[in-house]
């Protein structure tokens, strides 16, 4: 059996070898160049070659000699089924922060569903956005006063956004008033978390050269398991959740000195 399976990776396109290694670096959380050449019977130069692909597209971090896993895979849901999930929630919470905006800002929003429906709930004003989610991009490259702005960098299918170290970098050409920033889960520590590596690193980015920070969050995401911390009391000024999210929650947050504002 174990003579077979070599022989089958021996055999492999690229594609299905991506698909491979991804499915390793998830079981393992961490491999070796050396031992992926030898699964593989590829060349050195060909698993680095992979390593770059996938780190570009945020299944994977490289590492001195090898790889990390970037995303916890069995926790990230498609972004297709969030944007039906917790609606009422949601659309309460973009009318809350839609607050926060003023006519001739510069705001940063962020990927994901509750920031694509923020992105919706503001095309009508006369703004400057930034972004690097192609749903946001979507919902606002037709507003007739706004200025939009993208970041680029590696396109990330699964999240519909565009991450990496030219997105960060790109970040230095702006100076943002209000960054809204979205959230894969929090908790009573209040630590916020991402389910991928790259972007958490991005968020983490957004947070540190924005005047006024706000992360935006219905009350499922509390308590979960988030992949990735990208923000900690102190990160961040605000966050608007929805009326789920009871008084007592909110007090254990607001002792760490987060304000709390329910939408």
């Amino acid at each position: 059996m174990r003579k077979y399976e070599e022989r089958a990776y021996h055999s492999m396109g690229r594609d299905t070898r991506h698909e491979a290694i991804i499915h390793l670096v998830s079981k393992m959380r961490e491999v070796s160049v050396q031992y992926l050449v030898e699964r593989f019977g590829v060349s050195e130069a060909t698993i680095r070659k992979d390593l770059t692909f996938l780190e570009e597209m945020g299944y994977l971090v490289r590492t001195h000699g090898g790889a990390i896993l970037a995303e916890d895979r069995n926790q990230e849901v498609p972004l297709s089924q969030r944007e039906t999930r917790n609606l009422e929630e949601k659309l309460a919470i973009v009318a809350r922060a839609r607050e926060f905006i003023h006519e001739g800002d510069t705001i940063f929003i962020d990927s994901g569903s509750t920031c694509r429906l923020l992105a919706r709930e503001i095309r009508d004003m006369t703004i400057r956005v930034i972004c690097h989610s192609l749903g946001v991009y979507e919902e606002l490259k037709s507003a007739p006063n706004l200025s939009l702005f993208a970041l680029g960098g590696s396109y990330r299918k699964d999240a519909e956004s565009f991450i990496g170290p030219i997105a960060v970098d790109n970040l230095k050409y702006f100076q943002i008033q209000t960054c809204f920033i979205g959230a894969a889960s929090f908790n009573d520590k209040g630590i916020f978390a991402a389910q991928n590596i790259i972007e958490a690193q991005l968020k983490s980015e957004v947070l540190k050269v924005s005047q006024r920070r706000i992360i935006l969050a219905d009350h499922t995401k509390y308590n979960t398991f988030g992949f990735s911390v990208f923000a900690r009391p102190g990160d961040f000024d605000i966050l608007i959740t929805d009326r789920k999210f009871s008084d007592r929650q909110r007090e254990i947050l607001t002792k760490l000195g987060i304000e709390v504002v329910f939408a």
